[in-house]
């Protein structure tokens, strides 16, 4: 199993808004795929700022290359995420999970 994890940042202000977003949107996308096996958002209150985790669970990368495409590593973005984000990570991180 595989545990892929994005990170992001928008303004405290908009966060209840991202994180509807994130539900109605994201986690249906994440759903909708054969071999996601589970998605968690986490959010951490810092100041101004709030930071988002989407944390997934994969049973394979083939599972993962159908979500993300053929660059297992690279984040996957919505075209509203440009409404909320303070910037765009290039990259999520994988762990096999033990």
């Amino acid at each position: 199993m595989i545990c892929r994890i994005w990170h992001g940042r928008t303004h405290a202000s908009q966060a209840d808004a991202y994180a509807a977003f994130l539900q109605q949107r994201a986690v249906a996308d994440y759903r909708s795929v054969p071999g996601n096996l589970q998605v968690q958002i986490l959010r951490r209150e810092e100041g101004e700022v709030t930071h988002f985790l989407t944390v997934t669970h994969w049973e394979s990368e083939a599972a993962i290359r159908a979500f993300a495409g053929e660059h297992l590593l690279q984040a996957k973005y919505y075209d509203e995420d440009r409404d909320f984000l303070l910037e765009f990570e290039p990259l999520v991180q994988h762990y096999s999970v033990v």
